[in-house]
C-alpha cells in the first residue's frame, strides 16, 4: 500500500467578490488580489499503485478535484465569515476540512482519501486523519539553539569517534533545531487556543533547552546522549499531560533539513 500526498494551493480576498483564477499553481489558484489569504490544502491517497500509468492517482486529477470540490468550501465560508465579522476558530477550521473531506472522500477511483491537511502558514497545520476521524490534530513548528557533544562514557576515545564521529567533539558543535508540536482533540471540544498552547511549550520546554549546552545545562539531557532521538523522548516527557482537554500526539525534531525524528510516547 502506497500514500501519495499532494498539497494544492490557493489564495482567498474576502472583500472580493469573485477570486481571479490565475496562472500560477505554484503560488496559488485561485491567485488572490491584493492582500489575500494563502492556505495550502495536503491531499494524502492511500492506494495501489496502477501497474500501467505508475500512478495511485494522477496529481492532476488530484488538482482539478480539489479547486473543483474542496476550495469553494473554504472560499464560501471564509468569506462569509469576513463579511459578518466573525471570528474563523480552530474548531470552525476542522469543519472545513470534515466538509472538504465529504466532498472529496469518492473522487479519486480506487484510492482512499486518508488525510486532509490544511496549512495556515508555513509552520502551523490543522489536519483529519481517516484513522481517527472523530479527532482534529494541531502541529505547529517551533526553533532552538544548543549544543551537544555525542559521547558514550563506556566507550574508549577510539570508539567514540569511530561511531559519532565530528559529533564527539568534545568542546560540542550547534545546532539550530526545529521542532513540531501535534496535539489532538475531539472535534467539536473547540477547547483550543493557540496563545496557550504555545506558551505551554515555550515555558515547558523551549526556555529549558534554547542556547543551551544540552549536556551541561539540562539535567535529564546530560544523563542520556542527546541525539535527537533522546530530544523527541525528552520533549515529549516534558510536555505530555500540559494541553487539558486535548492530548499529545507526536513530537518531531528536525537538527538539520536531512535529520529528524518523530516520537508518539
Amino acid at each position: 500500500m502506497h500514500r501519495l500526498t499532494r498539497g494544492v494551493r490557493f489564495s482567498i480576498n474576502p472583500f472580493l467578490s469573485e477570486e481571479p483564477e490565475g496562472a500560477n499553481s505554484f503560488v496559488s489558484r485561485p491567485t488572490g488580489e491584493g492582500l489575500a489569504i494563502f492556505l495550502e490544502l495536503s491531499v494524502e491517497l492511500a492506494g495501489k499503485v496502477d501497474p500501467a500509468t505508475g500512478f495511485i492517482v494522477n496529481v492532476a486529477d488530484i488538482d482539478e478535484n480539489v479547486r473543483l470540490y474542496a476550495v469553494p468550501v473554504f472560499v464560501g465560508r471564509i468569506k462569509g465569515d469576513f463579511r459578518k465579522a466573525k471570528h474563523v476558530t480552530f474548531f470552525a477550521i476542522a469543519e472545513l476540512l470534515g466538509s472538504a473531506w465529504n466532498q472529496l472522500c469518492d473522487k479519486f477511483g480506487a484510492a482512499r482519501l486518508s488525510k486532509l491537511s490544511l496549512k495556515l502558514n508555513p509552520s502551523r497545520i490543522v489536519a483529519i486523519d481517516s484513522k481517527d476521524f472523530k479527532m482534529v490534530y494541531f502541529s505547529e513548528k517551533f526553533e532552538f539553539a544548543a549544543t551537544h557533544t555525542l559521547w558514550n562514557n563506556d566507550f574508549s576515545k577510539e570508539k567514540n569517534l569511530e561511531v559519532f564521529g565530528k559529533c564527539a567533539n568534545p568542546t560540542g558543535h550547534g545546532h539550530n533545531y526545529i521542532i513540531e508540536v501535534t496535539i489532538k482533540e475531539p472535534a467539536g471540544r473547540d477547547t483550543f487556543h493557540i496563545s496557550d498552547f504555545e506558551g505551554i511549550v515555550d515555558n515547558e520546554l523551549i526556555k529549558i533547552v534554547d542556547h543551551k549546552n544540552l549536556n551541561l545545562d539540562v539535567e535529564q539531557l546530560g544523563k542520556t546522549n542527546p541525539t535527537v532521538e533522546n530530544i523527541t523522548v525528552f520533549a515529549w516527557n516534558k510536555l505530555f499531560g500540559k494541553f487539558g482537554d486535548a492530548s499529545l500526539h507526536c513530537v518531531t525534531v528536525w537538527e538539520n533539513d536531512k535529520t529528524y525524528c518523530s516520537y508518539y510516547g
